[in-house]
């Protein structure tokens, strides 16, 4: 009797994964545009605050301004006993994806 209620209790369980995977496959999202501009305000931060740890990312959105178009981010980093967050903006020419400037502010907030 024992071992009806094992089987039984790992059939309930095939199925209900089996119900649930194409679910689980659409979760996967693709990756967001502004992804590729998250990697590089991550990258040029770390560099300017070599001692510091990225410790939480945010995209704060994207303005168009003329032929470019501005990323917006805020990165809280840890140094030591500090925490602080850095405001990333990077403009880039629309078209071509050229940087234009990469600008940062130190924020306590």
């Amino acid at each position: 009797m024992r071992k009806i209620f094992i089987a039984l209790g790992i059939f309930i369980a095939i199925i209900s994964a089996s119900t649930y995977l194409p679910t689980i496959a659409h979760v996967q999202q693709e990756i967001p545009s502004y992804a590729k501009w998250g990697a590089l305000a991550m990258k040029e931060t770390q560099s300017k605050y070599p001692n510091a740890k990225i410790i939480d990312y945010l995209h704060e959105g994207s303005e168009s301004k003329g032929d470019s178009t501005i990323e917006k981010f805020k990165l809280w980093l840890k140094e030591g006993d500090k925490e602080f967050g850095v405001l990333v903006r990077i403009e880039y020419t629309t078209e071509t994806e050229k940087v234009v400037t990469i600008d940062f502010e130190e924020t306590s907030r």
